[in-house]
């Protein structure tokens, strides 16, 4: 007997459905065809003792199992439950007459029960676009699963719910989420607030000004400058994720099974990967089904790097395309895969190897031709992509003893997302540009207009100063921003000589 029922692949951060023919005829052999990997070669193993232990057995005939289509390659072992449902159904263990209306997925323990799947948001998108009505998968992955409107998700702890579903011994329930008024009310803000930093006043409004804009930054100081914590309350001043942002973002980490159970993810992302991390791991990829990179799962939140010389150079090297076009293109010679990589980045670095500035007064000071050395290490193309240099410097020990607490997270916020909404305004009619850093050289003819006074300051300080051409464009990329968090349509001379502070790394001389 021919059944036919129904998993999925996942490929990219995109889902395949896949058909899976199973064949019970006379004679004896188990045969799995399709270019099924290791782990759902093994998979027999395991259903074949699942199945035992729960009073089922497999049939001692001719089993032949296709997956379809054979050309992709299947991996992992989140089948199991699919063909395990197949063969009792070829074998009339079951009933079976609506089993092609459901998505099966599941990894199977030898007891019979599931275990946790990746990929449930993508498969379950995938599962209604292909007019599936039904989806089985693990309780763990149901809340992820249910985010997905008009689709029934059945979360199961063991294989035996399921074919008592199938049996209509005791029909499953279907796992119900309210995506938007969960959206709504779990939108908060993190445990980390700038109303716990003392001073930095001026690096504060740095901040500010690069999360009103969507603008790199990095930033230059000694060790206990304060730069990790600054950078680790970044994203408690950013707008609140859109629920279409929201769901993207999930889409991503639920690929790698890094979803937590309440399903939708409601803050946005923070990556702090270590210096020693590969190329591979930053930007993504691997042998067979490419996964995506810390790049990707920062999408739409902050990725950090601290100390960011003593990353990999070609791990940083990699990175100038993702920043410029928002997404990486992972190329192998059967496929290609895009992952997007929208996301702010935040660096952070010491002056020189001792850690401290060519200063006197430092504990352990660098040579000016030692702190080059170092700084080199740095690319200019990957530095050009940063729109905003600051330099951190530590803070003084009365600063350090106030009880008065800073402004708060909520504070800022506000402000960065009344700037927010201006620009969102603005690029209403660009596709892909929704804040200031994503400007082209177009829009920044179109959008930055200067004055003849603000022409004059700008051009008096990029030769005082002798800053570099490539400073030209971030400083009007980040003196517009400036001029949206005054509320003003025009970038007056003051927004441009604040937007010029903030180009340190360009500033010829500035070793000392």
């Amino acid at each position: 007997m021919l059944v036919k029922v129904y998993g999925s692949a996942v490929f990219g951060i995109e889902a395949t459905t896949i058909t899976v023919e199973v064949n019970i005829d006379k004679g004896i052999g188990y045969h799995l065809v399709g270019l099924p990997d290791n782990a759902v070669r093994e998979s027999s193993y395991r259903i074949s003792a699942a199945l035992q232990n729960i009073g089922y057995k497999l049939p001692g005939k001719k089993i032949i199992i296709n997956m379809a289509p054979a050309d992709i390659k299947k991996e992992g072992a989140s089948y199991d439950v699919t063909i395990a449902m197949g063969i009792l159904a070829a074998s009339n263990q079951i009933k079976s007459e609506n089993i092609n209306q459901y998505v099966i997925m599941g990894e199977l323990s030898l007891d019979g029960s599931l275990q946790p799947i990746k990929g449930a948001l993508p498969i379950a998108i995938k599962a209604r676009e292909d007019g599936f009505k039904n989806f089985i998968l693990p309780k763990e992955n149901a809340k992820e699963a249910a985010i997905v409107n008009d689709l029934n998700v059945y979360g199961v702890d063991n294989i035996t719910e399921v074919i008592n579903h199938f049996n209509e011994d005791e029909l499953l329930k279907p796992t119900i989420i309210d995506t938007r008024a969960e959206f709504y009310k779990q939108v908060d803000f993190p445990e980390f607030d700038f109303s716990d930093v003392k001073g930095q006043e001026s690096i504060k409004r740095c901040m500010e000004i690069a999360a009103a804009g969507g603008h790199n930054i990095i930033l230059i100081g000694p060790p206990g400058a304060g730069k990790t914590m600054l950078a680790k309350r970044l994203p408690s001043i950013l707008p609140p994720m859109t629920l279409h942002e929201a769901l993207e973002t999930t889409k991503i980490h639920s690929v790698v099974g890094k979803v937590s159970n309440s399903g939708l993810m409601y803050q946005r992302p923070f990556r702090n990967p270590h210096h020693s991390c590969s190329d591979i791991a930053l930007i993504g990829g691997g042998n067979n089904l490419p996964q995506p990179g810390e790049i990707s799962l920062a999408h739409n939140g902050v990725l950090f790097l601290d100390e960011l010389p003593e990353f990999k150079r070609g791990a940083l090297e990699v990175m100038r395309q993702p920043l410029e076009d928002r997404e990486v293109t992972i190329s192998r010679a059967r496929f290609t895969v895009n992952y997007p990589s929208s996301f702010m980045l935040v660096a952070s670095m010491n002056p020189s190897p001792s850690g401290y500035f060519n200063d006197a007064d430092s504990p352990l000071t660098s040579s000016p031709a030692e702190m080059q050395r170092y700084l080199s290490k740095i690319s200019g193309p990957l530095l050009d992509r940063i729109d905003i240099h600051i330099e951190v410097t530590p803070v003084p020990f009365d600063k350090l003893t106030e009880e008065r607490k800073g402004e708060s997270s909520v504070e800022i916020r506000k402000r960065v997302t009344a700037a927010r909404e201006i620009q969102s305004e603005r690029f209403k009619e660009f596709e892909n540009i929704h804040y200031n850093a994503q400007m082209s050289v177009k829009q920044i003819r179109e959008f930055c207009k200067l004055s003849n006074e603000s022409k004059s300051l700008l051009k008096t300080a990029m030769e005082k100063l002798n800053l570099s051409a490539r400073a030209y464009d971030r400083i009007l990329k980040v003196s517009r921003t400036i001029a949206d968090l005054n509320a003003s349509k025009e970038i007056t001379s003051d927004d441009i000589a604040e937007a010029i502070q903030y180009r340190s790394l360009d500033r010829e001389g500035w070793l000392g």
